[in-house]
């Protein structure tokens, strides 16, 4: 029935006009989306934050990273070399270490569409050279496997399908950016030896599509070639999920692929995808199912699959996701459902340590690439918000200002010496992690997103991200478009778009309210404009526009105290600073020395200022505050309560983003909250 509904759904493919064909998600022709991805490339910024950050990955980022994975630090291009027989050595790094080189890759033709630098060109050529040398004859490609003698497909946790699907997204990326087949020729030969190996699915291999990043990479790879087994085999790792259970309520049948501490909901495997209620198990395993799950239902139009994505984006942002867009509260701990030990995972609604939060870098970033993937199903601009909030708040923390070191998770309060740490969670951010997933991830998101900035509508285009750029691009029915993007955004909430070149005839243009941004105004050429302007929408504009029309967007830029809901128990009755899309911590080397972040209040009934700082952490706009600092002292778990002590303190927080750029220090974002002591 399904594989009916996938045919069908292809022979109702429209092919639309003038639909763009190198989109980051080429969802051009694909039959159920509402917004379409612009091309890689047609929009680029040229001031401003983003401007600012696309720089320093270009500069720095970018080459760093290269310079760290293509030596013996990284270890992942001679990974490749030995199974390519080019040098002695052994398999170093982890199982998943050439999927983190592929990011990598794919983050330099990214910048390769942006300057054209025939450079980086010449660079990746030699290295897909390389890959292609350590292919085997067959098809298979999974360095650390061959390397090492293992038997193929042996345990799911030495992720040989996320190395799959990074391959064959690095692959198709590089295809559309320079019309070159070398990385593709190598994508395909890969992907026919997955279909023969996996379509149908032996009953000892249900469990692989564990770290499912070959389904997106899958539906990629069919919407370039066109070849329709690549979405019937996207469709069947959709598929496999759960089907081990085949009826199993509670315990879980014995698999020699799965160890134990990956059962069950650890990779959703308990329950399959279309019953599925809730965010359970590793947050990135998650997100990458779901979004390879959005890119099929995006061709085959099953309700089943999108009403299943729907609640599970329900369960994770409304109940799980942090305040700065972060996901996976725990390194380890229980799961929702009987006997399933989860790791780097979701845990229970509400239940939101602020200090022990893990908060995967990745995870959070493929929150963001879900729900990018959410709003061209859609065409909601909550999508877009999250993803917004992802980029500003929990994917930048990531990375140092300079771009050279780097954080894997990022709790929301950091004590000094309560824990000790170690691995993946650091007190400051490493100049290397072993487990290098995120920082190939973060730096690719960052090279790429300007492709999120825009979306084409039926008639029209959305504006989904706001900041300094230039967009020429084609609509649907072919005809061409240029605008203009003036703003000091997220600093300053004015926006200023300029037509530049357009269609006669009436089109729309949207433009994202933000859910924050309540008393937004908008104009165009000074009047106002006849649309809706709500929080949590698109405004919708349509007319017949012309050369130098001005579309003028103010969006309220104030200091706001936000709460937790009463059932997060880690943040009752205290607050968070957020200013636009920023959500805003204080770190000790704001405080008086030998402070103690834990003794930070703040005053409720107060003035919160913001003060524009340009030569600071960048250049960024701080929160001036009075806080009060409590300076009784007592000792033991639990204390007699008396009236508590406190000394008034003015001074600062800084983005969230930004903080531990000045040494390691202590930081939180949210603080307890005090009445009557404010001017």
């Amino acid at each position: 029935m399904r594989n009916l509904l996938i045919l069908t759904s292809l022979l109702l493919v429209s092919l639309t006009a003038g639909a763009q064909g190198h989109g980051i998600v080429n969802n051009s022709k694909s039959p159920h989306v509402t917004f379409r991805s612009i091309d890689i490339g047609d929009c680029q910024w040229t001031e401003g934050f983003w401007a600012d950050k696309l720089e320093v990955a270009e500069h720095t980022m970018i080459p760093h990273m290269g310079t760290l994975l293509k030596g013996d630090t990284g270890h992942g291009l001679n990974n490749f070399k030995i199974a390519a027989g080019m040098m002695e050595g052994e398999a170093k790094g982890m199982w998943w270490h050439d999927g983190d080189f592929y990011k990598w890759m794919e983050s330099v033709t990214y910048l390769y569409a942006m300057n054209k630098d025939e450079r980086l060109l010449k660079e990746l050529d030699g290295l897909i050279e390389i890959i292609g040398k350590a292919q085997e004859p067959d098809g298979y490609l999974s360095t650390h496997t061959q390397i090492k003698g293992t038997q193929r497909y042996s345990k799911i946790n030495h992720h040989e399908m996320y190395n799959s699907g990074h391959l064959i997204t690095a692959a198709v990326i590089y295809k559309r950016v320079t019309g070159k087949t070398n990385f593709l020729d190598i994508a395909v030969k890969h992907a026919d030896f997955l279909y023969k190996t996996f379509q149908p699915t032996p009953d000892h291999l249900l469990s692989f599509g564990f770290n499912p990043s070959q389904i997106m990479g899958l539906v990629e790879l069919y919407r370039t070639t066109e070849d329709k087994r690549y979405l019937e085999l996207a469709q069947t790792f959709v598929d496999n999920r759960g089907a081990v259970m085949k009826g199993n309520k509670f315990a879980l049948p014995d698999d020699p692929t799965v160890p134990s501490f990956f059962q069950g909901d650890q990779h959703q495997n308990r329950t399959p995808l279309r019953d599925e209620t809730e965010a359970v198990g590793h947050a990135v395993l998650g997100m990458y199912l779901w979004s390879g799950a959005a890119d099929v239902y995006a061709e085959t139009g099953e309700q089943a699959i999108v009403d299943a994505l729907e609640r599970i984006w329900d369960s994770a942002v409304n109940r799980k996701m942090y305040l700065t867009g972060a996901m996976g509260q725990v390194h380890h701990g229980g799961g929702t459902k009987p006997f399933d030990m989860v790791h780097e995972a979701f845990i229970d609604d509400y239940m939101m340590p602020n200090a022990t939060a893990y908060n995967e870098t990745c995870a959070n970033i493929s929150n963001a690439m879900f729900n990018w993937r959410m709003l061209g199903l859609k065409g909601e601009a909550k999508y877009a918000d999250v993803m917004e909030t992802v980029l500003y708040n929990s994917a930048l923390v990531g990375i140092s200002l300079e771009g050279k070191d780097y954080f894997y998770a990022n709790p929301l309060r950091m004590n000094k010496n309560a824990r000790d740490y170690s691995g993946t969670e650091s007190a400051c951010r490493e100049p290397y992690i072993d487990c290098f997933c995120c920082p190939p991830n973060l730096v690719r998101t960052l090279a790429k997103m300007s492709g999120w900035a825009y979306s084409l509508t039926e008639n029209g285009i959305a504006v989904n991200l706001y900041g300094g750029n230039k967009l020429k691009t084609n609509l649907n029915d072919g005809s061409e478009i240029q605008l203009t993007q003036e703003s000091g955004y997220p600093w300053d909430g004015k926006v200023k778009i300029t037509i530049e070149q357009s269609k006669r005839e009436p089109f729309a243009l949207q433009l994202r309210i933000p859910a924050w941004a309540e008393g937004a105004t908008l104009m165009v050429n000074g009047k106002s404009a006849d649309a809706k302007v709500t929080p949590g929408i698109y405004a919708f504009v349509e007319r017949k526009w012309k050369k130098g029309d001005v579309v003028t967007l103010e969006l309220p830029m104030d200091v706001v105290m936000v709460e937790g809901h009463p059932r997060i128990e880690e943040v009752r009755n205290q607050v968070a600073l957020k200013r636009g899309p920023l959500v805003y911590a204080i770190e000790s080397p704001d405080l008086p020395e030998d402070t103690k972040i834990l003794d930070v209040y703040l005053p409720g009934d107060q003035e919160l200022k913001a003060v524009v700082r340009p030569d600071f952490l960048g250049g960024v706009t701080v929160i001036e505050a009075e806080i009060a600092l409590r300076t009784d002292k007592k000792d033991g778990m639990y204390r007699k309560v008396s009236k508590p002590e406190f000394t008034i303190y003015p001074t600062q927080f800084v983005p969230y983003y930004a903080w531990n750029n000045r040494g390691i220090s202590e930081m939180t974002v949210f603080v307890p909250i005090i009445w009557g002591m404010g001017k």
